[in-house]
């Protein structure tokens, strides 16, 4: 691993929050390319009690798109209280969907995805009605523009038939309900699902090993019960300042289902603000860039990605760049998501549910923002996923990870 110090004067970051869900108007408003009676939309929920999520795939059948709106209803009984890769509001039981800026387009014969999580009340009905820029999909017929003919009534009754002198047969209902299956508790079916609970001792063992880049020094791993975010085990990182401290906790699960498209979410607490230095606190292997990392931290107070080939980071180092990141809250538990999609070579990140404009490549390269980021070609092939602590100068820290996930859609908090 290329290991390089990133300059360390500290740059204020006041960041303003993107919220992952924009709330919009409920009433329809047509696409600049219209849809394919042939169009096909997919509902894949994932539901448990109280609760669900649905990944949501558009395919406009034989015409092409520049930009979409779905819209679907529920009969009731289920509210959306987020989503991603698109613009998602609700109005009474009527749900719409506008792309966001960088999925409007959709090639004939193509598809996009975005997902919507909410809650539900038991028992509620299946969403019906799906339409793609306003003309219904999933075989339906749209409405006919003209009344159909009238047949004048009969101008004698129908004759009658007699009801039955006994009530037809009826099945008792079972005296216990059905099995159900729940999903893993805030996994949302992920590939890698560890809230730790199997470590059984003190060190990390079985489905995590302890591993130190480049060099072992005074950085220390360990299963923790004290402090945890759900259950009775995290893992603690004992970090230290200072080159050759470097340790990490590296997933031995078979991540190869994951594929290029990549989702993570990890809680993570620490007791340190991130220094003006450059940290690093998650690293994935990228097969793509000659086995070097790609790594999230900090440096200069706030949230970074960086990239070890050529220690690039997101966003640029300058004080209009760090400013549209965050800090990492201390002392309490934070959820951080990340998307690394390596077919398109791009990159989104939220914490605690907000999207972090600096912390994103769109794939358009932006000045302070990912501007260094494309200097080259990326188009990352990650393959596992280390969870610890990195110091290239200034920076020593306590922190604690739990309930880590890795899957091929949004994981939500």
């Amino acid at each position: 691993m290329l290991l390089r110090t990133r300059p360390t004067a500290a740059v204020v970051a006041a960041a303003t929050l993107v919220a992952a869900v924009t709330v919009v108007g409920a009433t329809l408003a047509a696409g600049t390319a219209s849809a394919a009676q042939g169009c096909r939309i997919d509902y894949l929920p994932n539901e448990w009690s109280g609760g669900f999520t649905a990944n949501v795939r558009v395919s406009p059948g034989d015409t092409a798109l520049t930009s979409w709106t779905v819209t679907w209803s529920y009969p009731g009984g289920q509210r959306i209280t987020g989503g991603w890769n698109a613009q998602v509001s609700q109005a009474g039981t009527a749900v719409t969907a506008r792309n966001a800026a960088w999925n409007g387009s959709v090639p004939a014969g193509g598809s996009t995805e975005f997902g919507v999580q909410g809650t539900s009340t038991s028992g509620a009905a299946a969403p019906t009605g799906f339409a793609l820029n306003g003309v219904p999909c999933n075989g339906v017929t749209p409405p006919p523009t003209t009344a159909p003919p009238t047949t004048p009534p009969p101008t004698t009754p129908p004759p009658t038939t007699a009801p039955p002198t006994t009530p037809p047969p009826t099945t008792p209902p079972p005296t216990t309900p059905p099995p159900t299956t729940n999903p893993p508790a805030g996994c949302a079916g992920a590939v890698l699902c560890d809230g730790f609970e199997n470590q059984a001792g003190g060190a990390p063992a079985g489905d995590w090993s302890v591993v130190n880049p480049d060099c072992s020094g005074a950085g220390r791993a360990a299963v923790d019960t004290a402090t945890t975010h759900g259950g009775s085990r995290s893992i603690r990182i004992d970090g230290a300042a200072g080159y050759c401290n470097h340790v990490f906790v590296r997933s031995n699960r078979d991540l190869s289902g994951v594929g290029t498209l990549r989702y993570g979410r990890l809680w993570v607490r620490h007791t340190t603000a991130l220094p003006a230095a450059h940290v690093t606190l998650l690293a994935m292997t990228d097969t793509a860039d000659g086995n070097r990392d790609l790594r999230m931290g900090g440096q200069n107070g706030a949230l970074q990605w960086n990239r070890a080939s050529d220690d690039a980071t997101l966003p640029e180092q300058s004080p209009a760049g760090v400013a549209l990141s965050v800090p990492l809250p201390t002392g309490r538990w934070s959820c951080l998501e990340f998307m690394v999609d390596g077919a398109q070579g791009q990159l989104r990140t939220w914490l605690d549910g907000a999207a972090v404009t600096g912390l994103t490549a769109d794939g358009v390269a932006t000045h302070d923002i990912d501007g260094q980021w494309y200097n080259r070609t990326w188009r990352p092939r990650l393959t596992d996923l280390k969870l610890g602590w990195e110091s290239y100068g200034d920076g020593a820290d306590t922190l604690w990870f739990d309930d880590v996930a890795l899957g091929t859609s949004r994981i939500g908090c």
